[in-house]
């Protein structure tokens, strides 16, 4: 009964709190005669953003949508890269070669001790803008041109009249591939037959999806990235301070993500491993069937730490002009537009952001833990 009127007694100081600093909030914008609304994301921006086509005269609304696209694009990349990067820096500093596990150290333990700031003004300075210049281009083979400019890439493209209806034929071949997945593995657990889910799925979006190509005349190419005056158009292309923040941010955030897995394997009981010796599976067999399954059980919730961390960082390529989220609500702001809703709303994105990065870990991370019968 106690704990309950306190609990209670606290959620109310904590209204009563907001409301007074909300209150104090909008009668100092009064005050100083500034707007109190949102009527400003309505004006027009009056700068532009390199690297995209937004123009000075789209909205302030428009310019922040840029950034926050800018933002989501670093932050879902850059997850996908530090965490194949970080397993496979993890796994190395275990391993039995002396020279592949002290490189491997070596890379965590630069990396972890430096402030990443300075890994991505370092990138962007040392790396990046010691590409060669737009005119003498490195041109891999048409699918990869590389300059300290832009970086542009080949890519995939719908282009014709049937494009659409082929989106909708590799939906359905995902659709059916997933479907695949869960009953080979509820198979797999009912009977205990090989699943064989990975070799199934992806024969059910490769047939559906090449059967629905040939049928509909190609309508998905390659898009290859060429040089056009001083920029780089068509495929991928990736201006220097986003490739260097992407960069930056992929190898400083792997540091910390194989420490985690190098921990998690550790904290694997020994058992596993001498069970799976006795059973002659082979080294990659061992990590791959018996030691990653139940290390990642251990490493989800810290590697979703590391997750908020990368797209938090990412306010940082404001040191290199990048136009995300942070750098794109600060120059509203230089232009003459109200700070307080600025600001109230680009905290609201981040929060929106890092309660979704949680929300998808956290169903990662129940899906793996193991249930008691």
């Amino acid at each position: 009964m106690l704990r309950g009127a306190l609990q209670v007694v606290f959620l109310v100081g904590v209204v009563l709190l907001l409301r007074w600093l909300f209150g104090n909030l909008i009668g100092n914008l009064d005050r100083a005669g500034l707007s109190t609304d949102l009527s400003f994301l309505d004006q027009p921006a009056g700068f532009q953003i390199l690297g995209s086509d937004f123009r000075a005269s789209q909205t302030v609304r428009e310019a922040l949508l840029v950034g926050l696209a800018n933002t989501i694009s670093v932050a879902a990349i850059g997850i996908v890269l530090a965490t194949i990067l970080g397993v496979a820096v993890g796994v190395a500093s275990l391993s039995t070669n002396w020279l592949v596990r002290k490189a491997a150290t070596l890379y965590v333990e630069t990396l972890r001790n430096l402030p990443p700031l300075i890994v991505i003004v370092f990138t962007f300075s040392a790396v990046i803008l010691r590409l060669p210049r737009i005119q003498e281009a490195a041109d891999w083979f048409g699918l990869v041109i590389v300059s300290n400019r832009t970086i542009g890439i080949v890519a995939p493209a719908f282009e014709g009249p049937r494009a659409g209806t082929y989106q909708v034929v590799l939906l359905v071949a995902l659709v059916g591939a997933a479907a695949v997945w869960i009953w080979r593995t509820r198979r797999n657990v009912a009977t205990g037959e090989p699943h064989h889910r990975v070799a199934l799925s992806a024969a059910v979006v490769l047939v559906v999806g090449g059967v629905g190509w040939f049928a509909l005349g190609g309508p998905l190419v390659l898009d290859r990235p060429q040089i056009v005056g001083v920029q780089v158009e068509d495929g991928w292309a990736m201006s220097a301070n986003y490739a260097a923040l992407l960069l930056a941010l992929v190898v400083y955030t792997a540091s910390y993500i194989a420490e985690i897995v190098r921990g998690s394997i550790q904290a694997v009981p020994k058992g596993q491993v001498e069970a799976s010796d006795a059973l002659a599976l082979s080294g990659f067999q061992r990590l791959r069937f018996v030691v990653l399954p139940q290390a990642f059980r251990i490493a989800v919730p810290p590697m979703a730490n590391q997750y908020l961390n990368l797209t938090k960082n990412s306010s940082l390529a404001l040191a290199i002009g990048f136009f995300e989220l942070t750098q794109t609500t600060l120059t509203v702001i230089g232009n003459g537009n109200p700070a307080p809703q600025s600001i109230g709303l680009m905290m609201l994105t981040y929060l929106a952001l890092s309660l979704t990065i949680a929300a998808v870990t956290n169903l990662v991370n129940r899906r793996l833990h193991l249930v008691s019968r």
